[in-house]
C-alpha cells in the first residue's frame, strides 16, 4: 500500500476541528489507527480502521502547534499535542514517525500512528482531561447567566429597545490563511468603532462572542441594543452594522442579518422592537442571546489573554 500524494492545505480552524474529531473518536473506540494483515508477496497488507481516515492530514495537525505562538488549547488539542511530544513525533518523507518504546529503532508511519493513538487514549482517561471538559461546560453556564442578566438590565432601561442580531463571517478565500489572533484584532477594531461611528449613536449595549464552526471557520456572533425611542428600523440598522464589518475587515468579511429573516425564530422571536413591560417575550430574547455562546462552537485554541465574550457597559442616558 502506498501513501497518497494528495494534499489539501487546511485552515487553522479546520485543522483544530480535525484534531478534536480525531481525539473524540479515539476516546469512543478502543481500536488502533491501522491493522496489519498477513503479508502478501513483498507487501504488507494494511487494514484500515474507523480511525484511519483521520490521519490523512496528520502532518498539518502537528504543524498547528507552533511554539512561536502562545495559545490556550481545548482538552482535545492539548491531549493530542502532549501525546505527540511524549512519543517524540518526527517528520519523515512518508509521514510522521517515532522511535519504538525501547528507543532502539524507528517505527514505520502507521505503527507510529498506532502508538500515538495509544497515548492519546491514555491521556483522555486522566483526571486533568475530564476536569478541563467540566470546567469548559461550567464556564458556558456562567456565560449564559451573565448574558441573561446583562440583557435584562439593558431592556429595563427604556420603554422600547431595538434588538439587533448579526453574524459576522469571513469569506472562504480569506479563511485559508487566517489565524485566530487576526479575528480578535478585527473584533477590537470593530468594537472601537462604537465610540466614533454615528451608526451607534443611540446604542445602549452590545454582546459579541468569537466562535468557531466546521463550515464557517472563525466567526463572531453579535447583538446590539438601541433606544427604541430613537431607532425604529431594525433591518436597516442591522445592515449598517454588517456593512461596517465589511469595511473593518477590508472586504474579507461579510454578514448575515437575523433581523432581515425573523421567520427563522418562529414563535420564539426575541429581536426587533422589544417592549420593557412585555415580560413574556423576555424568554425569547434570552434564547436569541444564548445562541451567541453555544458550547459546541467555542474556540479550540485562542491567544493567551484573549476574551472570547465581550459585553459592553451601558451608556448613560445623556448620550442616548
Amino acid at each position: 500500500m502506498t501513501i497518497s500524494n494528495a494534499y489539501t492545505r487546511l485552515s487553522q480552524s479546520d485543522i483544530a476541528i480535525r484534531i478534536e474529531q480525531l481525539v473524540k473518536v479515539i476516546e469512543q473506540h478502543d481500536i488502533p489507527a491501522f491493522r496489519f494483515g498477513v503479508p502478501c508477496r513483498a507487501y504488507e497488507k494494511i487494514l484500515p480502521t474507523r480511525l484511519s481516515r483521520y490521519f490523512d492530514d496528520i502532518q498539518q495537525m502537528i504543524d498547528l502547534f507552533d511554539e512561536r505562538s502562545r495559545y490556550r488549547y481545548s482538552e482535545h488539542l492539548q491531549a493530542f499535542w502532549e501525546a505527540c511530544q511524549h512519543i517524540g513525533i518526527e517528520r519523515s518523507p512518508v509521514g510522521p514517525v517515532c522511535l519504538n518504546e525501547e528507543r532502539t529503532a524507528y517505527l514505520d508511519h502507521r505503527r507510529s500512528m498506532n502508538l500515538l493513538v495509544v497515548r492519546i487514549r491514555q491521556l483522555t482517561r486522566e483526571q486533568w482531561y475530564r476536569r478541563k471538559r467540566s470546567d469548559r461546560r461550567y464556564q458556558a453556564r456562567n456565560q449564559e447567566s451573565r448574558v441573561t442578566e446583562y440583557t435584562d438590565s439593558v431592556l429595563d432601561r427604556y420603554a422600547r429597545t431595538v434588538v439587533i442580531r448579526v453574524n459576522l463571517y469571513y469569506l472562504k478565500a480569506s479563511q485559508a490563511r487566517q489565524r485566530v489572533e487576526q479575528v480578535f484584532d478585527d473584533l477590537d477594531r470593530f468594537v472601537a468603532e462604537r465610540e466614533r461611528n454615528p451608526i451607534f449613536k443611540h446604542e445602549t449595549g452590545f454582546i459579541c462572542a468569537v466562535e468557531q464552526g466546521g463550515s464557517r471557520g472563525y466567526h463572531i456572533h453579535a447583538a446590539f441594543f438601541f433606544n427604541g425611542a430613537e431607532v425604529r428600523g431594525d433591518i436597516y440598522k442591522a445592515r449598517q452594522i454588517g456593512e461596517l464589518w465589511g469595511r473593518v475587515t477590508q472586504g474579507r468579511g461579510y454578514f448575515d442579518s437575523c433581523n432581515q429573516d425573523k421567520g427563522r425564530y418562529g414563535a420564539r422571536l426575541g429581536i426587533g422592537v422589544i417592549h420593557r413591560n412585555d415580560r413574556q417575550i423576555r424568554a425569547h430574547v434570552h434564547y436569541a442571546m444564548h445562541y451567541l455562546i453555544k458550547d459546541d462552537q467555542q474556540l479550540r485554541l485562542r491567544p493567551v489573554g484573549a476574551r472570547c465574550l465581550r459585553v459592553g457597559q451601558q451608556r448613560c442616558r445623556r448620550q442616548c
